[in-house]
């Protein structure tokens, strides 16, 4: 299972790359392997607000839906419409097509947040 370095990880199994002032936010390989293939991403709106460890849009696959949570507070700059006609880049390439949104941070906070090592064990315990 792909534990890319240089991203920051939460306990709901999404993953964050911070840029400066922009994070770019999507679920991890883990995640997309225990929801199996993907068919559907309910896209939020650029422009909406997001809270930490708040639901912000919804992942359905063939085996369930499911909330996906953002590990930062901000506001949407920018969303993967892909992802609209191919919800599958999800499970093809998680940490690069497969991206949900892009958020401007409110705070550059991270606290709570994993690094690679530390979600590599984590993972490992469940």
């Amino acid at each position: 299972m792909e534990v890319r370095k240089g991203l920051l990880y939460s306990q709901d199994h999404e993953w964050v790359k911070i840029t400066g002032s922009i994070a770019r936010i999507g679920i991890t390989a883990y995640a997309q392997d225990q929801l199996g293939d993907v068919v559907f991403v309910e896209l939020p709106s650029v422009d909406d607000p997001v809270t930490k460890d708040e639901p912000f849009t919804v992942v359905e696959s063939v085996k369930a839906a499911s909330d996906v949570y953002s590990p930062v507070t901000g506001v949407i700059t920018a969303v993967n419409e892909d992802l609209e006609d191919s919800p599958e880049l999800i499970n093809e390439s998680p940490y690069d097509e497969g991206w949900i949104i892009e958020v401007e941070l409110d705070d550059t906070e991270v606290e709570g947040l994993m690094t690679p090592e530390e979600y590599e064990d984590f993972i490992r315990e469940i």
